[in-house]
């Protein structure tokens, strides 16, 4: 391992929101795209258009259009303050009795610990994307004397519940927040809202939030709009944020800011004919486009493959007396390190030093990624040796590039050799670096690592991810560690993080679990899927049944079939059609005919046909009898081979 300059640590801060406390909430249920690999953002500043926002003043603004990665917001390295040892003891408590509330309650109100503002809105935090657990806590502390929730905190529970896509639940909190101190409801939780309805592609809700501001006292301004346009064009509903943008230009004077949402939303979706357009309409509106909208422009360019154009693009901007800045020169190296193209990267990278233009984190984050892709680790750190000495310190995404080139080598000595070297420099591990180790190890067959590693990011007080929880089980089947999978994944559902989208882990396990014979085992995993109050639809109830039915296991499979309909949920014909086939064989027409009578009263129910089932499983139901020769097979098959060889059959 090479060394590497280090600098002095970087101080974290930490902000804590204040505001007026609320009442309880009510109880519910307990059951632009970005080629860029950081965490920087394009910020409007009002230096670089006078016309930045129809008041200048209003920061409110601020980062609304940016480049962002996908990387975990959870911080890493949360400050060591009166609120630390609190946390992490109310953290460790969360963990252990989430699943059994009484006992939880117990345990918090025995933990000594005062509850108090900022400590709340510090273990939400903590929790990260387990939101069962943070919401586990919120509940807690609603009921506690002397104590109130501050408008942070519910504005941090309407994130965590959304994006667990508890959307009842956030309209039941602010519908007692209406009901019980008003003023705590501001636009600014609706915007979260909104984002999470966008976030989940559920267009007409996120209308739905916009139109009903009304009724709780706030009425949407230019500012609310341009963050329902952001929140549709960011995640792929730019046609719809279009349409909304024409239909509400009487109602809502059009800002720059709503443009350039625009322009971001097309260009993300490779339209640049459209994205033209609204510079066109733009210029008509009278703005000028500033370096924002350039370089939103200029990612369309560089996405799309047209690298003349960006390169007339800068160009352009320079004539203009918009010069370029970092992002600009950032967004064409990544498009040209995407076409390997690494020469000409550094060639822009060079003309970018010689412009004045001092490259930042980003810039140097992108080229390194470009060179460990493609192999070339050593050029990989004598990049980062050549930004450390220019004091820009790297951060979690630069150290990550380094560290999958080293993965793709199975170099798991070196990562954790790099991750001494990050530590050196005050930039510590995030999910993301303990999800490549964690997946390292377990590629390796190191299951011990991979535990340890795990250990690691807990103590080091990181909340893992579902990124996290899926690699390590996958790890784990893959190892034959069935117990200790099952255990993760149950884990992983105590936190609230087990959702559709992780049916095929679960898939992958319940498989895994039948193959090695642990029926009771996969059993009492389906009973926790069911208890935890998990989203079970036909798919996870198909997962879950076919499973069953695959390694034999016929009348179990048909059992949970009739436990299926019980909850309202209707079987799909290959499902029917299995089960069918496999009473078949085990002559039992009891089962079966009690099967086919509920599906065919739920086909009524539902006015559906029940003739796609009868095709696919009553036949199967029939016992065939024994091919009579009535001629008909033989005459056929004569047709087709000729009679020399029908005869011969």
């Amino acid at each position: 391992m090479r060394r590497i300059f280090t600098t002095n640590s970087i101080s974290i801060y930490h902000k804590h929101g204040r505001s007026k406390p609320s009442l309880l909430l009510l109880q519910q249920s307990t059951n632009f795209i970005s080629p860029l690999t950081s965490n920087s953002q394009i910020h409007h500043q009002s230096s670089s258009s006078s016309s930045s926002s129809s008041n200048p003043n209003d920061h409110r603004w601020l980062g609304l259009i940016r480049l962002e990665s996908n990387s975990n917001p959870t911080s890493v390295n949360q400050p060591h303050d009166e609120f630390s040892s609190d946390v992490e003891k109310i953290y460790r408590i969360l963990r252990k009795f989430h699943s059994r509330i009484p006992k939880l309650e117990l345990a918090l109100q025995q933990s000594g610990v005062a509850i108090r503002s900022g400590l709340t809105e510090r273990v939400l935090d903590r929790c990260g994307d387990a939101g069962n657990l943070g919401y586990r806590f919120f509940v807690w502390a609603s009921k506690q004397p002397d104590y109130e929730h501050t408008q942070e905190v519910y504005k941090s529970m309407v994130k965590i519940l959304g994006k667990m896509r508890r959307f009842d639940s956030v309209w039941a909190l602010i519908e007692e927040m209406r009901r019980e101190n008003p003023q705590l409801i501001t636009v600014q939780v609706f915007v979260v809202l909104m984002r999470r309805f966008a976030s989940a592609k559920m267009v007409n809700k996120a209308l739905q939030v916009f139109d009903e501001m009304p009724k709780y006292g706030c009425e949407p301004d230019e500012y609310v709009f341009g963050c329902l346009l952001d929140a549709l064009c960011k995640n792929g509903s730019v046609k719809e944020a279009a349409l909304l943008f024409e239909d509400m230009r009487v109602k809502f004077t059009p800002t720059i800011m709503h443009f350039t949402s625009l322009l971001y939303g097309w260009c993300k979706e490779g339209k640049l004919t459209e994205a033209k357009f609204v510079l066109v309409q733009m210029r008509a509106s009278g703005f000028e486009p500033d370096v924002v909208v350039y370089n939103n422009l200029l990612n369309g360019y560089a996405v799309a493959g047209k690298m003349a154009d960006a390169f007339d693009l800068l160009d352009e901007m320079r004539r203009k007396g918009c010069n370029p800045n970092a992002v600009s020169f950032t967004v064409v190296i990544q498009a040209l390190c995407g076409q390997e193209k690494m020469d000409v990267a550094m060639r822009v990278f060079s003309d970018m030093e010689t412009s004045g233009c001092r490259p930042d984190v980003v810039t140097y984050t992108t080229l390194i990624s470009g060179f460990c892709k493609r192999g070339k680790t050593e050029k990989g750190y004598e990049l980062l040796d050549r930004m450390i000495q220019n004091g820009i310190t790297p951060n979690q995404t630069t150290y990550l590039h380094i560290m999958n080139a080293h993965e793709r080598k199975d170099e798991l000595e070196e990562c954790l050799e790099l991750i001494n070297e990050m530590k050196k420099i005050g930039c510590f591990p995030d999910v993301n670096i303990y999800n490549t180790l964690i997946r390292l190890a377990f590629k390796l067959g190191d299951v011990k690592e991979g535990v340890r590693v795990w250990n690691q990011m807990e103590s080091d007080g990181i909340s893992p991810g579902i990124d996290n929880f899926v690699n390590m089980i996958h790890g784990l089947i893959d190892q034959e560690s069935l117990v200790e999978a099952c255990e993760y994944f149950k884990e992983m559902m105590g936190r609230g993080l087990f959702s559709v989208f992780q049916y095929g882990i679960m898939k992958d396990l319940l498989n895994s679990l039948l193959r090695a014979e642990k029926l009771e085992l996969s059993k009492d995993l389906w009973s926790c899927v069911v208890s935890k109050g998990c989203e079970l639809n036909v798919y996870a109830w198909t997962i879950w049944i076919h499973a069953l039915f695959a390694k034999g296991h016929v009348k179990e499979a048909c059992s949970y079939c009739l436990d299926m309909m019980e909850a309202g949920v209707m079987p799909q014909p290959d499902t029917f059609a299995k089960l069918m086939k496999g009473l078949r064989k085990l002559y039992n027409r009891q089962i079966a005919a009690e099967i086919t009578e509920k599906v065919r009263q739920m086909a009524a129910e539902r006015k559906i046909t029940f003739k796609m089932y009868k095709r696919r499983g009553e036949r199967n139901l029939k016992e065939k009898a024994k091919a009579k020769k009535d001629g008909r097979k033989t005459r056929a098959r004569r047709r087709r081979w000729g009679s020399a060889k029908a005869g011969s059959i």
